[in-house]
């Protein structure tokens, strides 16, 4: 079984569906659709976030929600390029995110990357 990191502004920002008049909700039902995928999957995932609800932080399940320590432009991808390095096996994670530079930061670590939108169609499946 393979982990999951996934970069979640990116996987919101996949489908233009207003998100943007909402973005703490938007936050929310990604992770509550994150968690039904890993459930049902028996899926292991780490979701950055960007920003939004400090109660979504922590672990359910095998789903951790972190928020990144900083704030401002790849504060997001900083973290999860940092709890990359931390896995025992990059080649054995694979990255969501459409980001290019992002993807080529996943890429030099062995990590195998999957675009936000065809990961976002997964948890709609």
């Amino acid at each position: 079984m393979a982990r999951w990191l996934i970069d979640a502004q990116n996987v919101i920002g996949s489908r233009p569906d207003g998100w943007w008049r909402d973005r703490d909700g938007a936050v929310r039902r990604l992770v509550a659709a994150v968690r039904d995928w890993a459930a049902a999957g028996g899926e292991e995932a780490l979701v950055v976030l960007d920003a939004g609800p400090r109660e979504l932080v922590g672990t359910e399940g095998g789903v951790q929600v972190v928020l990144a320590p900083t704030r401002g432009p790849d504060a997001g991808d900083d973290e999860l390029v940092r709890r990359l390095a931390e896995e025992p096996d990059p080649a054995a994670v694979r990255v969501v995110t459409s980001d290019r530079r992002l993807a080529e930061r996943a890429r030099a670590t062995g990590a195998e990357v999957h675009g936000a939108g065809a990961f976002r169609r997964r948890l709609d499946a």
